[in-house]
């Protein structure tokens, strides 16, 4: 996948277009995105023209994926470019304006495809309805997708996010997908559970991503080209001393080498338990005894 954000001028191939802020790459996304790709395939290029994701996040909207994992995603479903411009470079334009400077012109347009709620120009003034009118006037098709539907429920960021905060990770992968997780440098410590055999990893959670619920989770650890199963706590670790912000704490059961400095992914599999204050030291290394076997078990499921 190439990113074209950056270029100017028109592009030299026709394109199918997947629009929207795709901010989760989730199941609906992918009915948009996998459509582009075929009908971008032959003679035409497949486009994902998105927005880079901070600069679509408002006051308490909270994004599912950092752009590196966004763009991560969107390479596995085999988009031949993208375009992620910051939101204010379009932000003012008229619906028009975005159609014929954006899509037709730079973009050379041949099909566009969008979400049924899909909105563009100033104001997000324009609607699917209105895309079609102008994709006949400059030249290309408009295809609008209703929104995908699984077990009885819409696929939709928003619900997502509302899974994933109350700690519902099971569900929240089957509409994503894929496991929800992070992939981020391993941080140094407290060193605590060295001693009690159990060595950890330390991950900050950034701001701006979506928080699961506090407490212990079954994980799968990605390192060095190997799987792993892992106990993530998700908080901030009460019984030995409040941190400041959010961890990701994972013992990764199997693994002994030195992961400090390097970037690891843990994605998160099923909610075990909350994350809670214990009496002493003694009684969480006890509970920590008892949720790693949790975690075994459900690796051997």
């Amino acid at each position: 996948m190439k990113d074209i954000t950056g270029e100017r001028g028109a592009l030299e191939w026709r394109t199918a277009v997947a629009l929207g802020v795709f901010d989760g790459v989730h199941l609906g996304h992918r009915t948009v995105i996998d459509r582009a790709v075929m009908l971008g395939s032959g003679e035409l290029r497949s486009v994902v023209f998105t927005f880079r994701q901070g600069s679509v996040t408002n006051k308490g909207r909270l994004r599912l994926l950092s752009d590196k994992d966004k763009f991560y995603r969107l390479e596995q479903r085999r988009v031949d470019l993208i375009c992620s411009p910051d939101l204010s470079e379009v932000r003012d334009m008229e619906a028009e304006d975005f159609v014929s400077r954006i899509l037709a012109g730079r973009l050379r347009c041949r099909y566009a495809v969008c979400g049924k709620d899909f909105r563009f120009g100033r104001g997000a003034a324009g609607d699917a309805e209105l895309l079609k009118r102008l994709g006949e006037k400059y030249g290309f098709e408009a295809v609008v997708l209703d929104k995908l539907a699984l077990g009885g429920e819409t696929v939709s960021s928003t619900v997502i996010k509302e899974h994933i905060a109350k700690g519902e990770i099971v569900r929240a992968n089957e509409l994503l997908g894929y496991r929800f997780g992070y992939r981020l440098p391993v941080i140094h410590g407290r060193e605590i559970g060295r001693t009690w055999d159990f060595p950890t990893i330390n991950q900050l959670l950034p701001e701006g991503i979506v928080m699961p619920r506090y407490g212990v989770y079954c994980s799968r650890v990605k390192t060095g080209g190997k799987a792993y199963t892992g106990v993530t706590n998700i908080g901030v670790k009460p019984t030995v001393g409040a941190e400041k912000a959010p961890l990701a704490e994972t013992y990764i059961i199997g693994f002994g080498g030195d992961l400090y400095g390097k970037t690891v992914q843990v994605s998160l599999e099923r909610f075990i338990r909350p994350e809670r204050k214990f009496e002493s030291i003694e009684e969480l290394r006890k509970q920590i005894e008892r949720d790693t076997e949790e975690a075994r078990k459900t690796a051997i499921e």
